[in-house]
């Protein structure tokens, strides 16, 4: 039998990258095992779904790439399903009616303010092999009789989860460990039910650099808050691939396909992985560098628009296409764009103060270098090479080498220490008389 899995979040949020990290597990050995991918929208909490949550879930989803088969296939429309199955257990004795003080009440039929409990059986064993945890052990007698139904009329998580299982023929259930302590109420209402387990794989938990769990309150935790800084989809998709799970041979960057060609469930660790930014912005770096001329140009659209820190007419679209070429190597995300071409694009860059500090702390010598710089500047040839060699002369004149020659250079044209190449940006994308503009004030300043 081919494998049926599920990813089965709550639209009462934002898509956490530790969920995203579970579609992505789930769609990983559905397409490596040749199995089905299901959707599943677990909506029952009446008070916070949100309608354009699960519209916004399915737009991240599919903006990540991880398809479905079935679905989306939404909980709340199972309700009588799930009503049906919790009066089997009323009548069978598995469950019993229970008032708001947890007392049981006699009777098998559903009453208006009364929820009701799974009965727990006494001193029993409950074990399951997960495919990441390995053998695993609960007793009952460490457990209490439990609310499968809401005295409101609305089905508890486990319940609805449990049915929704047996009713799909999900195989594997795939999920984030914080959920393994419900696994023998789950077993117990399965067992009840008279269906056949899933079998189990708890990926383990995401955690900060204090080796905290991730929190949205403390850390950087939405799907979406990471695409707006511009990371891209297939560098997430590989980034959250890394989170728990390694390639056998070490080679960390690699497409979807590739990864479903090499994925093992059981090849993922118990131990909690670090979701490092740093790690992150390195592989979506390596991204954005493979990344053709015109997609590259096509996806940085939305950073260079009417949001740009510039004046929307002072933009020049050929300028910025030749700049392209200069930065797109050196850009982490597609966010970092404009910080490396607004100077082009302002009647004057915005200094960094931390640059201004670092490479001005010199007047005297600053000031004579960029006088030296200004007056070679003033009738040369405008080309690339010419630029440098004339800057790497006029630091040979106050006794500094051509590095930090061009880093006052560099500040005084772009504003900052670091951005694109120096020489190739004025020598392609900047006029003499802007240079020697900028080159001016920044001598006023000293």
């Amino acid at each position: 039998m081919k494998p049926r899995v599920r990813f089965a979040p709550s639209p009462t949020g934002f898509l956490h990258v530790g969920s995203a990290r579970t579609a992505l597990f789930n769609w990983l050995y559905a397409r490596s095992t040749g199995g089905t991918y299901i959707l599943r929208i677990e909506d029952t909490d009446q008070e916070r779904n949100r309608p354009e949550l699960t519209q916004q879930l399915l737009q991240e989803l599919d903006w990540l790439g991880l398809d479905w088969d079935e679905g989306p296939i939404f909980q709340s429309e199972k309700l009588e399903r799930h009503r049906e199955v919790v009066q089997t257990f009323l009548e069978s004795g598995h469950a019993y009616l229970c008032d708001d003080e947890n007392r049981e009440v006699e009777g098998t039929s559903f009453a208006q303010g009364l929820a009701v409990r799974f009965r727990m059986p006494q001193d029993k064993t409950i074990s399951f092999t997960d495919l990441v945890r390995g053998e695993v052990t609960f007793n009952t007698d460490d457990l209490e009789d439990f609310v499968i139904w809401r005295s409101n009329g609305t089905p508890m998580f486990l319940l609805a989860n449990a049915v929704d299982d047996a009713d799909m023929g999900i195989t594997h259930a795939i999920r984030g460990e914080d959920l393994l302590s419900g696994v023998p109420k789950v077993l117990l209402l399965l067992d009840a039910m008279g269906v056949e387990h899933p079998t189990y794989a708890h990926l383990p938990l995401l955690v900060n650099e204090q080796r905290k769990k991730l929190s949205k309150r403390r850390d950087d935790v939405a799907v979406g808050d990471y695409r707006g800084k511009g990371f891209l989809p297939e560098a997430m998709v590989n980034y959250l691939a890394l989170l728990g799970w390694g390639p056998p041979d070490g080679v960390e960057i690699r497409s979807p396909s590739e990864i479903v060609e090499i994925f093992n469930i059981e090849d993922v660790n118990k131990a909690a992985a670090f979701f490092d930014i740093q790690k992150f912005e390195h592989i979506n770096s390596s991204y954005l560098r493979g990344l053709s001329k015109e997609d590259f140009m096509q996806r940085v659209e939305p950073w260079i628009g009417k949001e740009a820190p510039w004046p929307e007419e002072n933009f020049d679209q050929d300028k910025f296409s030749t700049m392209a070429d200069l930065i797109q190597e050196k850009l982490r995300t597609l966010s970092d764009t404009p910080r490396f071409v607004d100077f082009l694009f302002l009647e004057q860059p915005d200094i960094d103060e931390d640059s201004w500090k670092k490479t001005m702390k010199d007047p005297e010598v600053v000031d004579s270098l960029l006088s030296h710089v200004a007056n070679s500047f003033e009738d040369c040839e405008w080309e690339t090479e010419i630029l440098k060699d004339l800057v790497t002369k006029a630091g040979e004149k106050v006794e500094l080498k051509l590095g930090k020659a061009q880093a006052p250079l560099r500040v005084a044209v772009t504003g900052r220490t670091v951005g694109p190449p120096l020489f190739e940006t004025m020598a392609c994308c900047m006029t003499r008389e802007e240079v020697l503009k900028r080159i001016s004030t920044a001598r006023k300043s000293l």
